[in-house]
């Protein structure tokens, strides 16, 4: 497959590109001859390429050393193994395959533009890096305390691909020299391991048969961190990300990088080169007042956690993602009326409440259903811009009636709000106390 093929495949398989950077594409009539052609291509190149690895693996040569080579008088167990090399978990030998091995062939094709020397050229260099960096052992290392408060795995984004989450301002009770200390030149092998280590706890959770979630979202978050503003970091992060870009091609679907800075966001506008050395639509930054709304673009309110402006907490003992989520638009200088009706009494109803960016006048009453009874007042409260956490209350219902939820909208824009409820049968808190 030469050169004039990737060409080709570059300038026709992007179809559509992030926000951001999104840019509409003008009808075309001949535009479904060019998808035509171009799955044509991938076909040719995927079995080029599986004819190349199995070839590569009879000739003992996927490692790069040639089979004229001395060390190649191997015995027949050690043929076998190497027929029997794996990446992730997934066997790379075409004629013994595993269901996910055309999905993990494509991810070093497409890596290349579809130009299959250099896929395998590519796969080859990450084998032997693998080799080198002893990746396939790196999960049992320790690399203290302070590296797994960054990151953790939590949740799923909208096509059912794991979250993977780095928060640096969870050092915040460290001194930000010691943040400085972990990403410097003298600690960059650690980092680089333990970045390594990071994302093949990842890769454990990625299904790469077919209709599986083989990719994940990666969201960095910045708050309290100043990012690599030095020349020190930034060289630290550079080696990073051209690993990752080198030896994981498309297991990162996306980048979000929240709560940046705002010399670093001035800086995105005119270039995409902050980190890497060509643009990438794959990364995103969001200010701080942006967080919410970028993060819901991938994430379902559900599955995004409250500190980011979700529905989601940590163990939560009252709601899962299983329960509905109803969504209203608030319109500039509006009002809405949120009404759950008690079913029956002696229930107690819960609910959850985010509005996206808050900036609203938020009230909360159950109001009954007989004119002589009182209504009764649970919340009023002014929610300022800029707030995330979600609203969380719950009302025992000893008579009929409803909660109101009245909510108006101060600014400018259409707001989203979200929110979900459950009704749990419930004693009176009287009871409880009964001798």
């Amino acid at each position: 497959m030469g050169k004039n093929r990737g060409k080709i495949l570059d300038q026709n398989m992007e179809l559509h590109i992030r926000e951001g950077n999104e840019k509409e594409h003008e009808e075309n009539y001949e535009e479904p001859l060019l998808v035509h052609e171009d799955e044509k291509l991938i076909k040719r190149a995927l079995i080029d390429f599986k004819f190349k690895v199995e070839d590569a693996m009879h000739g003992n040569y996927l490692f790069g050393i040639p089979d004229t080579h001395p060390c190649h008088n191997q015995t027949t167990t050690e043929i076998e193994q190497l027929n029997e090399i794996k990446l992730w978990g997934v066997s790379l030998m075409p004629s013994k395959p595993h269901e996910g091995t055309d999905t993990l062939l494509l991810k070093f094709l497409k890596s290349k533009n579809y130009v299959v020397h250099e896929a395998l050229e590519k796969l080859r260099k990450t084998l032997a890096w693998r080799k080198e960096f002893k990746a396939d052992e790196i999960l049992e290392e320790n690399f203290g305390p302070e590296f797994q408060k960054v990151a953790y795995l939590n949740t799923v984004d909208k096509e059912g691909r794991p979250v993977f989450y780095h928060v640096y301002g969870d050092l915040k009770d460290k001194p930000m020299q010691y943040l400085k200390k972990m990403i410097s030149e003298e600690n960059s092998d650690k980092f680089l391991r333990w970045r390594v280590q990071q994302m093949e706890k990842c890769i454990k959770e990625l299904n790469f048969e077919p209709g599986g979630a083989d990719s994940l979202i990666q969201v960095i978050d910045w708050k309290d961190f100043q990012g690599p503003h030095t020349k020190e970091p930034r060289s630290v992060y550079r080696k990073c990300w051209t690993l990752l870009e080198e030896h994981y091609p498309g297991i990162i679907h996306q980048y979000i990088i929240v709560n940046v800075p705002l010399r670093y966001y001035v800086s995105q506008s005119f270039s995409s080169r902050l980190i890497t050395h060509k643009p990438s639509n794959k990364i995103i930054f969001a200010r701080p007042g942006k967080v919410t709304e970028t993060l819901l673009r991938f994430i379902s309110p559900e599955n995004l956690l409250i500190e980011y402006g979700g529905l989601k907490r940590i163990n939560d003992s009252e709601f899962s993602s299983e329960h509905k989520v109803f969504e209203l638009n608030l319109k500039a200088h509006a009002s809405t009326h949120i009404e759950i009706r008690a079913p029956e009494v002696g229930v107690t109803i819960v609910w959850d409440v985010t509005v996206v960016g808050w900036n609203v006048t938020y009230k909360e009453e159950f109001i009954p259903e007989d004119e002589g009874s009182y209504q009764v007042l649970l919340q009023d409260k002014e929610k300022k811009g800029g707030e995330r956490q979600c609203v969380r209350n719950s009302y025992y219902i000893n008579e009929g009636g409803m909660i109101s939820i009245f909510i108006h909208n101060h600014s400018n824009k259409c707001k989203k709000v979200f929110y979900r409820y459950k009704t749990k049968p419930t004693d009176p808190t009287y009871l409880l106390y009964k001798t």
